[in-house]
């Protein structure tokens, strides 16, 4: 509800941000809403890199902030790769937007929200005080195997799915631009390991934004 200006009612995303507040300024009428701020933390990399293992092992263990994962809101009318998705990723930031205003950081887990120019180009980026990238990665043949030996349905062990996805994990290891993402390596790690590698990134970031 925060795209609705408090005063004249009217719709804007792209609200002009004060930091000094933080205000949301309406570009209809003037009016400066008070808001909260917050980082927002990202979990990404290839399928098969352990994110879905991970977030489930983590649920009820992380209480500074709220974890969601971005597949849940996936349905048909976001696959549009004709516009790189847009309108997924602008959701996922107006839906993380809106629950920080609890007080509570989100940590969003997604292959692609872990691609910077995905997010950082999007309206709904503003209202966000940083965004923090962290991928999880491994070695190529640990991906082949982990995404094998996924159940058939899933058509994860298709050859043309597998490399896609050694290409992405690819990707991640040799990315070096601005924002940072940080890596962890989960080949040869346990879930526990990994967990509590996540855990000390989280409680850092949150700590470094001032919450």
């Amino acid at each position: 509800m925060m795209n609705i200006c408090f005063q004249c009612g009217k719709y804007h995303a792209d609200k002009t941000i004060d930091p000094s507040g933080p205000f949301a300024i309406c570009p209809e009428c003037g009016h400066e809403h008070r808001f909260q701020q917050l980082p927002l933390l990202i979990i990404s990399g290839a399928s098969g890199t352990g994110k879905t293992t991970v977030y489930r092992h983590l649920l009820g263990q992380v209480s500074q902030a709220i974890m969601l994962d971005s597949d849940i809101l996936w349905r048909s009318e976001f696959n549009t790769p004709d516009n790189n998705y847009r309108d997924f990723f602008e959701t996922w930031l107006r839906v993380c937007k809106n629950i920080s205003q609890s007080g509570r950081p989100v940590v969003l887990f997604g292959a692609g929200m872990g691609v910077p120019e995905n997010i950082e180009n999007c309206i709904e980026r503003r209202y966000f005080s940083t965004i923090h990238y962290l991928a999880l990665v491994c070695s190529d043949e640990t991906l082949s195997n982990r995404l094998q030996q996924r159940p058939e349905w899933r058509g994860s062990n298709e050859p043309n799915y597998i490399e896609e996805h050694i290409c992405f994990n690819r990707w991640f290891k040799a990315y070096d631009n601005q924002p940072v993402i940080e890596l962890i390596d989960t080949s040869e790690t346990s879930i526990d390991e990994t967990s509590q590698k996540i855990c000390l990134w989280i409680d850092k970031n949150i700590k470094l934004s001032g919450y």
